[in-house]
């Protein structure tokens, strides 16, 4: 009996030091370009949809489903801030998931076809009367925050620990933006014209048949991520930690306290701007100048040119929409989407010379104040507002990819401080700092337009209307961004902490 046992114990300490070695060297293991392609995916997919419940869901409400913006206000408010609270609750169970998969890459897969179904059906238009339209709207977008939680939560959680080289979090970081912002080209340059066209003019048959599809390339790239991603930080076996002891760690990280404000008042201010843009175009920009600059810049005969192509092949029902505002926002999102794509290009650098903390106060200062520049702008300075997009677009992309690596870093921070490790328990706050961003954005947005005397679909909007829109694409973000350049000045997680925490958490992995 005890040489068997001793055999035993003799295998399993083999065992342990195999996986111990195999542990050690994928800690710092370089990540190949196929598997940071793949992570990328998973973001594009879950952007589809958050980029238009970002730049739509106000729109959709009040003018596609006819819902008053004062109770789109509240139905995006409600539902948003109930489900943000899952995100801790998502964070608790991801953490103490264990399958031959790992801890998160499984919620991928488990979660990709409910939040595709549910996306399609938040986009629905039922006639349930003026009580049924409000009760289905808050469901729908409550179930939908619900399952992006269980999908996005353990997604931006696995890039904690895919690697433990915090350049390659930079860089990954960067790969999986670079999705974003060609999800987010999609959404906000094409999903209006997509709208008109493939409902033939109908926007409540365009909504539903746009989300179809953008489900089922969502549901695609979810699966991708979960083939060609592995975990490789995994927490020791003996590390034992209880939901209270996971918070209590968390409420005294400092560092983790500051970003989840930060997290939260960078999504207000996204949420609020993105939203608005539609209207800023729709009632605020001159149509005549609009369309004058497009001839000017030659986007009209550009568009007419497709357009008699699509006509030639047989597609006259797939034409570009032929109004001034669709276009010139279409635009206007592409030039700033193309131009933080190349801002993006420069984080990784700025960020490995000069660290995260400070490129990020820099840049998102220098963010709003590129905001502030629109409010200073006439009806009819069309080019001064495509010129400030564009600029904009390229300051901030710097700082898109800089929160989610320091969000990593600030589970390492956990880690090096408490010797416990709680990836998804970090990263479920931040997106609940995210959902609550984006509810009180959205919400704000909303009530702004009703505040303001909005009346949906009417062409004369009140002079006071018009300036509300206004202010919430300039200077209520821009201050909300100042803000928040603010409170990054006491994020103590500098580029010399940083090289710190790497160096010391490998030497403790080793061991």
């Amino acid at each position: 009996m005890n040489s068997k046992t001793s055999s035993g114990q003799l295998e399993s300490i083999k065992a342990t030091k195999k996986n111990q070695s195999i542990f050690m060297s994928n800690t710092t293991q370089k990540l190949s370009v196929l598997e940071k392609i793949g992570y990328g995916l998973g973001d594009f997919a879950a952007n589809l949809i958050f980029q238009t419940l970002l730049t739509f869901l106000a729109f959709f409400y009040t003018d596609v489903y006819k819902i008053p913006a004062g109770t789109a206000s509240v139905i995006i408010f409600i539902g948003g801030f109930l489900g943000a609270f899952f995100n801790i609750i998502m964070g608790v169970i991801a953490d103490r998931t264990h399958t031959r998969w790992g801890k998160f890459r499984p919620w991928l897969l488990w979660t990709a076809f409910p939040f595709g179904i549910v996306a399609v059906l938040s986009f629905l238009t039922p006639d349930f009367g003026a009580n049924g339209k409000i009760i289905y709207a808050l469901l729908t977008y409550f179930f939908l925050m619900l399952l992006y939680a269980a999908n996005n939560l353990p997604y931006v959680a696995l890039s904690g620990v895919l690697t433990g080289d915090m350049k390659e979090r930079n860089s990954l970081s960067s790969y999986r933006f670079v999705a974003v912002m060609i999800a987010q080209f999609i959404i906000q340059s094409l999903l209006l014209p997509l709208v008109l066209i493939l409902g033939n003019g109908d926007k409540a048959a365009g909504f539903k048949n746009t989300m179809i599809v953008f489900a089922v390339a969502g549901v695609i790239c979810l699966l991708i991520t979960f083939f060609t991603t592995k975990e490789r930080i995994i927490p020791a076996e003996h590390q034992q930690s209880s939901v209270k002891q996971d918070i209590a760690d968390l409420c005294k990280n400092g560092p983790w306290l500051v970003l989840l404000l930060v997290t939260i008042l960078v999504f207000i201010t996204l949420a609020l701007k993105g939203g608005m843009y539609v209207f800023y175009f729709k009632y605020y920009l001159d149509p005549a100048a609009q369309m004058a600059f497009l001839n000017d810049i030659g986007f009209t005969s550009f568009i007419e040119m497709i357009n008699n192509g699509l006509s030639k092949m047989g597609f006259v029902d797939f034409q570009w929409p032929k109004d001034a505002p669709t276009s010139a926002f279409s635009l206007f999102n592409a030039g700033g989407i193309l131009f933080m794509i190349f801002g993006i290009l420069f984080s990784k650098p700025l960020a490995d010379s000069f660290g995260k903390r400070n490129i990020y106060i820099t840049f998102i200062f220098l963010s709003a104040v590129s905001l502030l520049l629109f409010n200073c702008y006439s009806r009819t300075a069309i080019a001064l507002v495509f010129l400030t997009q564009l600029l904009h677009g390229f300051i901030y992309g710097v700082t898109i990819p800089l929160l989610w690596a320091m969000i990593a870093d600030v589970a390492d921070y956990s880690e090096w401080k408490n010797n416990r490790r709680a990836t998804a328990t970090v990263f479920s706050a931040m997106i609940f700092g995210l959902k609550m961003g984006i509810s009180i954005g959205g919400a704000l947005g909303a009530a702004f337009l009703s505040k303001y005397g909005y009346v949906a679909e009417e062409v004369n909007q009140v002079p006071a209307a018009v300036e509300g829109i206004k202010l919430s694409i300039s200077i209520y973000p821009g201050f909300i961004f100042i803000i928040s350049a603010i409170l990054l000045c006491f994020y103590v997680i500098d580029k010399k902490m940083e090289m710190e925490i790497e160096t010391d958490l490998l030497e403790r992995r080793k061991s």
